[in-house]
């Protein structure tokens, strides 16, 4: 849908999108809490790098969302559904639960009792990714058509400004106080969720009855299993499948985020190389960089408003190769403050107008009443490229100059654009943006 610049901005100024930042806030404060963040406080206590290495494996929960999405969408909590509704009463669940997580990961020693902290940091990526199903459905079912740009902007921009209270907030009230401290705080900080979940509206748009616990009554309890199975995972398959061409959407999903997945991953042994140090990659690469890709989400928000979803899709693809390409003229020039202020802007702009894209294009594939199960099962499938793709960066990266690198870097960004000017001959209104874009 091509809107005016005028009703681009407009579109923000909703009791719903202010929403959707605040959910986007608590659902972005948990996720560095296991990783960086509680990689830092592992090193401290003096826990080798071989078992720092293997706690990537508390998250797997956000990679297999898929499995208890329908659960988020058919299972009706007693009591709390009849005041909340279907969404709001499992985010007050999943946020109270995420709080005692987070308080027993903060009361844990690593140093004398390791698998504690890793079954509390379980406990916080559970919580935390039942926590996204429900925004993420919440977001999608509760605003109108035209909204998408800056739902996905305000959810982008949100995850971010979470993201840093939980790494950097964490990192100074561990500093100065305590671990367990910075822990208790972060779990207070889930308290704006909970705010946002009691003040917000419900959607309206769930035409289906949720499941009640009473259903599973019944005399054999495996065959009782086996319908719930059928009829909970069946129907939401049926008909993402049926609603969507499932191998070009899937195809789009692995490419899309090649160029910011292998640069995410790379980035910084490649600066270590080219001798800058830890301040200075803090200050531009941290600092600077999450500044431009919180201007890029904001900037993705209003382009998807006034350009629609495919269409932002095709310029934020053009912009990774270009972004990749940058990185190809630092490793040729080497140590250059200057280039390296550019090439960190570029690959953070581009990459906050991506993932707004991204988020939009993956919400215009749902439908109610299956909207938690199909947003994630797509996320999830993304999850699982962006690990593989992780996984295969450093050995290119060993094999390969850092030139050559990140020139396969961007060839490997071209797929997708491919694949989008395949989608646009079924799209109608991409057709219409064209012209508009070709008479102005």
């Amino acid at each position: 849908m091509i809107q005016s610049w005028h009703q681009s901005l407009k579109a923000f100024c909703d009791r719903r999108i202010f929403s959707i930042f605040f959910y986007g806030f608590s659902s972005g404060l948990p996720f560095l809490l296991t990783l960086s963040t509680l990689t830092i406080w592992l090193k401290e206590s003096g826990v080798n790098n071989t078992t720092i290495g293997l706690f990537v494996a508390v998250t797997i929960p956000y990679t297999f969302k898929f499995l208890w999405g329908p659960m988020v969408d058919r299972l009706k909590l007693p009591l709390l559904y009849r005041f909340l509704g279907q969404r709001r009463s499992w985010a007050l669940v999943a946020q109270l639960s995420l709080i005692y997580m987070l308080i027993g990961l903060g009361s844990s020693n690593p140093a004398e009792d390791i698998w504690r902290t890793a079954l509390w940091a379980f406990g916080v990526s559970f919580c935390s990714a039942i926590q996204d199903i429900v925004i993420e459905a919440y977001r999608i079912e509760i605003i109108d058509n035209n909204q998408q740009g800056s739902a996905a902007s305000s959810t982008y921009l949100g995850y971010r400004m979470g993201m840093m209270a939980s790494g950097a907030g964490a990192l100074y009230i561990a500093a100065i106080f305590s671990w367990s401290t910075a822990y208790e705080v972060m779990a207070a900080f889930v308290g704006i969720g909970i705010l946002t979940t009691l003040f917000s509206p419900s959607p309206k748009n769930n035409v289906f009855k949720p499941v009640s616990f009473k259903a599973f009554k019944h005399k054999s309890p495996l065959n009782q299993f086996r319908k719930w199975i059928t009829t909970t995972y069946g129907p939401p398959l049926k008909e993402l499948v049926k609603s969507i061409d499932w191998r070009v959407v899937l195809m789009f999903i692995f490419f899309y985020k090649v160029g910011d997945t292998t640069l995410n991953v790379m980035t910084t042994p490649f600066l270590v190389e080219l001798g800058y140090s830890k301040l200075e990659i803090a200050h531009v690469a941290k600092v600077f960089g999450i500044s431009a890709m919180i201007v890029g989400g904001f900037m993705g928000g209003l382009f998807l408003n006034h350009f629609g979803i495919l269409s932002c899709l095709m310029l934020c693809a053009v912009l990774q190769i270009l972004s990749s390409l940058m990185f190809v003229i630092q490793a040729l020039i080497g140590y250059n403050i200057d280039v390296l202020i550019i090439t960190i802007g570029v690959e953070n702009l581009t990459c906050g107008l991506g993932t707004t894209a991204f988020i939009a294009y993956l919400s215009s594939l749902c439908s109610t009443p299956h909207t938690a199960t199909h947003f994630a099962l797509l996320s999830s499938f993304g999850s699982m490229a962006r690990i593989l793709l992780s996984m295969g960066a450093g050995f290119l990266a060993d094999i390969l100059s850092w030139p050559f690198f990140f020139t396969f870097t961007a060839a490997a960004c071209v797929p997708s654009l491919f694949v989008l000017i395949y989608a646009s001959h079924h799209f109608p209104y991409m057709h219409s943006f064209l012209k508009t874009a070709k008479e102005t």
